[in-house]
């Protein structure tokens, strides 16, 4: 058997203590999760951070450091994602945008209504990403090598 990691990207937007987060429909359930996606090719972490954040959200962005790096295995496939988690600050929304086909909305929530709902978490990673972002250290863009 091959094993072969998934290198996905996250966003974590904030504007005065609410976050924006994307509900999709995953595995018969609505479900919330930060900006996410696949690293596509050649394509640039950050670049793939500005994209996914704009495909999922209709939200132009600006990084503003690093939150982590991440490693999860889905106990529902056993896929290992290998997530960079970004953090941002929100530019400009393109309200005339359409979203990703399978994002049901964006929408902005503060981190107790996020907290509020366990089952309603794309994985642990969600909050994870959430509280390393509050907690800090941010870390320098500067780390990434392209």
């Amino acid at each position: 058997m091959t094993w072969h990691p998934h290198i996905t990207v996250a966003t974590v937007v904030e504007d005065n203590g609410r976050f924006l987060f994307v509900e999709e429909f995953k595995a018969g359930k609505h479900v919330f999760n930060q900006p996410a996606g696949h690293l596509e090719p050649n394509e640039t972490l950050a670049q793939a951070a500005l994209r996914e954040t704009l495909e999922e959200t209709a939200w132009e962005v600006e990084l503003t450091g690093l939150v982590g790096i991440y490693l999860y295995t889905a106990p529902s496939n056993g896929v290992t994602y290998q997530r960079i988690c970004f953090a941002a600050r929100p530019v400009r929304h393109r309200v005339d945008s359409p979203l990703d086909s399978d994002i049901e909305r964006a929408l902005w929530l503060t981190r107790d209504e996020l907290l509020a709902d366990p089952a309603r978490w794309r994985s642990e990673l969600v909050p994870r990403c959430l509280d390393d972002y509050l907690q800090g250290p941010l870390h320098s863009l500067d780390l990434l090598r392209d």
